[in-house]
């Protein structure tokens, strides 16, 4: 890895939480114009399961002694595609993110090496202002794999949340009946193995891996079709800082779409929202998706605010 003259490369370890959360403000501002990231977020990824910081991260440093540059591997669930992330202060390392990003492909392959595959896929996100990043992945090989579009809704003017279609309920997961969460993962699962980059997990695994915040379980829904389970919500924290609901998942089983089931889940989980004092909704959502839930969105109100590309590369296992 080639640094500038002065500065060095370190793991990381939990005293330098501050530090990494600075860079990634500065990296989220110039990305998306606002920090979308908090201590506890930094603190998860350095303990986070199938991550040792020992091995598959960096931080590059300036002659001062300032973090200027983290660059990580993600992959929560230990199966399928590797995740990097290079985030780097924009006024002050913008030059390190094509080299950190040389180092943590290599660490990947050693990662295919060690889970005894002979290649993994690994992905990266571009946001719009990030035209320098999208041509150094370029360079190394990645390519466009699809595009997300973060969409969001004001709440202020939500109307009353309509009675639902005939026939269909929305109710809240009974998280405390495993039965029930074994018919919300079927359902979750039965609904998104037709999109083309899910990966399952069984439901153990699935329960296991549910992250911390997506855990309050009065945002979980569960909508019926004349008693017969037919869709789920999953709402997360994860913009609370913006005081937003946020919308994770949304599955309806293929024989109850084009039914009002999607969207009198996404009204009851705004209605709920709204009551917890949320100002706004949001959700993102994945243009290769052959359900195309745009238009669903759409009609309860939701409006596409930015987009962010994925990035993808295929890399050998080392040794291969």
């Amino acid at each position: 890895m080639t640094l500038p003259a002065g500065w060095t490369a370190r793991r990381p370890t939990l005293d330098d939480v501050p530090a990494i959360l600075a860079v990634v403000h500065a990296a989220d501002t110039f990305a998306i114009g606002h920090p979308d990231f908090d201590a506890e977020d930094v603190r998860a990824c350095l303990t986070a399961p199938f991550f040792d910081p020992a091995r598959d991260s960096w931080l590059a440093v300036d002659p001062d002694g300032t973090v200027v540059a983290w660059a990580t591997v993600d992959n929560p669930s230990g199966v399928g595609r590797e995740f990097v992330e290079v985030y780097v202060d924009p006024e002050r390392g913008a030059q390190l993110r094509a080299p950190l990003l040389a180092r943590q492909l290599d660490r990947v392959a050693e990662r295919a090496a060690e889970r005894g595959v002979p290649a993994l896929t690994v992905r990266t996100a571009v946001f719009a202002p990030e035209t320098r990043w999208a041509a150094e992945l370029a360079e190394a090989g990645f390519t466009r794999a699809k595009r997300y579009v973060r969409m969001r809704r004001d709440l202020a003017d939500l109307p009353a949340e309509p009675p639902p279609p005939p026939g269909v309920t929305v109710r809240p997961v009974r998280a405390d009946d495993e039965s029930d969460l074994r018919e919300f993962h079927r359902i979750y699962d039965t609904a998104f193995r037709d999109t083309p980059d899910y990966e399952p997990l069984d439901f153990d695994r699935w329960r296991e891996h549910i992250p911390v915040s997506c855990r309050a379980w009065d945002e979980w829904f569960v909508a019926e079709v004349d008693g017969a389970p037919a869709g789920a919500l999953v709402s997360s924290d994860q913009a609370l800082d913006q005081d937003m609901g946020w919308v994770r998942t949304l599955s309806v089983l293929p024989a109850y779409r084009r039914r009002g089931v999607g969207a009198a889940l996404l009204q009851r989980a705004f209605a709920v929202y709204a009551a917890k004092g949320r100002t706004s909704a949001g959700l993102g959502v994945d243009l290769t998706n052959p359900t195309a839930p745009v238009t669903l969105y759409r009609s309860v109100g939701l409006r596409e605010v930015r987009w962010t590309d994925m990035y993808e590369r295929i890399v050998p296992a080392a040794g291969v």
